[in-house]
Parts: C-alpha cells; structure tokens; sequence
C-alpha cells in the first residue's frame, strides 16, 4: 500500500464534518490521557497491538495527538497523528457498525487539522488502506515509489 500526500490549505472545514454526528449521538473529540488504557484495550480489541503500540505515542503529546469517536461513553473510532513520524494521519479505525455514518471523514478532518494547526502544510497518510476514501474527502494523491515506505522489515 503507498503512502498519500494531502495538502493541508484545502482541508475541508472541521465542523461541516462534525454536522449531523451529535445529533446521531456520535461526539468526535480530542482524547485525554487518562484514556490511554481504554484506548489501546479497544483498538488491541477491535484492530491490531501495532496501532495501539503506535496511538500511545499519540498520548505522550502536547496536546495528545488522539482523536476518539465515542457513543454512549463506548469507544467506536479513532485516529492519531504524529504517532508514526512527525507530520503523518495514522493510524485510524472506526468499527464496522459505524462506518459509512461520516465518523472516519470527521477523525481524519479534525487530526488532518490537528496537523495544520502545528504549521504543517502537507500531511502523509502512511501505508493507506483506502485510497478512493482519502481521494475523495480530502483531495489525497499517492505518492509514487512510496510503497512499503517506512513500513520496512517490520516484526512479525
């Protein structure tokens, strides 16, 4: 999978992301650190010890560098920034039931924004999964030659 290229003056505005979720019950919210262990719990659970390995990076942050999805005070999604390297969205998962409700688009908005907001103007979205969805919400381009990229000789 490559990594992408997003350019951060042309993020679509945060709250036109968050519109809609919290009348569906669905808050999109930086994490705080006293969560650290929910959140690696839930993302072991529901995704893979590597992205919680790398999300606890996210909470050794000034700010933390997590965003959560939570209904019902549960976890459903989440996204970090600046985990992997500095100036990298990843990694990011929303459960099953809850995608296609605009909860990935609206993590990946707020810690695209996140990034902005250190004076980045380029984001990389490391090992992409999706690209069609990070095409279409935030103009992502594949950068050529990028795949494993840093994802190389990892542990099994």
């Amino acid at each position: 999978m490559p990594d992408l290229l997003v350019n951060l003056l042309k993020l679509p505005a945060l709250d036109a992301s968050l519109s809609g979720l919290e009348s569906d019950g669905i808050v999109v919210r930086r994490a705080q650190p006293f969560e650290i262990t929910r959140t690696r719990l839930f993302i072991e659970r529901s995704f893979s010890i590597p992205w919680a390995d790398e999300i606890s990076v996210g909470f050794a942050n000034k700010p933390v560098s997590v965003y959560l999805a939570v209904v019902e005070r549960e976890i459903v999604g989440f996204a970090g920034y600046e985990c992997t390297r500095r100036g990298f969205f990843g990694p990011s998962g929303v459960i099953e039931n809850m995608q296609g409700r605009g909860v990935g688009k609206a993590l990946l908005t707020a810690s695209l924004w996140g990034l902005r907001e250190l004076g980045y103007v380029y984001a990389i979205i490391g090992r992409a999964g999706p690209i069609g969805f990070y095409e279409k919400t935030v103009g992502a381009i594949v950068i050529p030659d990028s795949d494993p990229g840093i994802y190389t000789n990892l542990l099994k």
